[in-house]
């Protein structure tokens, strides 16, 4: 079974009008490091929905790819 445990809760980065909002989390997964991870997730956080999870060194790349094409 999947266990994970929400660290940090950075933001919100869009809601869906069915109340599912797609956040971004430090969460720890099956006991290992926390990452950086976005997804969508119901309001009480018992349903999740497919997302991505990042390191922090994959977050920074991604962060300097979305900085450059400004």
């Amino acid at each position: 079974m999947l266990q994970y445990e929400i660290k940090e809760h950075l933001g919100v980065i869009e809601e869906s009008a069915g109340g599912w909002r797609t956040e971004l989390n430090r969460i720890v997964w099956n006991g290992k490091t926390a990452k950086l991870d976005l997804r969508p997730w119901n309001e009480d956080h018992s349903k999740m929905g497919k997302g991505i999870t990042l390191t922090e060194e994959a977050a920074d790349a991604l962060m300097k790819l979305l900085q450059n094409r400004r």
